[in-house]
């Protein structure tokens, strides 16, 4: 979406939103910015979109250098989480943890990297402190994926033998995704350990 306004009489800012490409997602928030910040938000898309090629084809290294490029061009929180998600591929939790914050930084409203810094401090083990970064991601204001951080507290919540808490999360991820099969089988098999 595009939609010109006039700052003043030497710079006009477009209304800039742009597609990702990756289902859904979009690039960046939507903002208003001047024709050089806007070739540059391009630019930053266009290696973001190559990151993420090389990053499918298992080529790390490269995805992380192009997620650089991308950020460096024009800083998105989307580019930090996937910089962060190809971190945790290659077994840099830290590092993953550290881009998540940065992309909460930029844009505090995009709610993916909320819900990565819970499931990356559950890998470490530290299930309280993943608590409240999946709650801030279920209120995030520009997510597509609330079912995640529901299915991530509910591994917290059954870990800590608190099963009907875990239960209600659970069902709570089935009800936004009826197709997330690991939320559908950790409901299915909780409920028959209760039975």
């Amino acid at each position: 979406m595009t939609e010109k306004i006039h700052a003043n009489e030497s710079e006009t800012r477009t209304r800039i939103a742009l597609d990702t490409g990756i289902g859904e997602m979009p690039f960046g928030r939507e903002e208003l910015l001047t024709e050089e910040q806007a070739a540059d938000k391009r630019e930053a898309l266009r290696l973001f979109q190559s990151a993420y090629e090389v990053q499918m084809r298992g080529d790390l290294d490269e995805a992380v250098d192009l997620y650089k490029q991308s950020i460096e061009a024009f800083p998105t929180a989307e580019a930090h989480t996937f910089l962060g998600w190809t971190y945790s591929f290659m077994g840099l939790t830290d590092e993953a943890i550290s881009e998540c914050h940065r992309a909460t930084e930029v844009d505090p409203d995009f709610g993916n990297p909320y819900n990565d810094i819970g499931a990356y401090l559950i890998e470490q083990g530290n299930l309280y402190s993943a608590i409240p970064w999946l709650q801030r991601a279920m209120t995030a204001s520009r997510y597509e994926s609330y079912f995640y951080p529901h299915f991530n507290l509910g591994r917290v919540y059954e870990s800590h033998g608190r099963a009907y808490d875990a239960l209600r999360e659970y069902k709570a991820a089935i009800d936004l995704n009826p197709k997330y099969a690991l939320a559908v089988r950790a409901f299915r098999k909780l409920q028959a350990k209760l039975n």
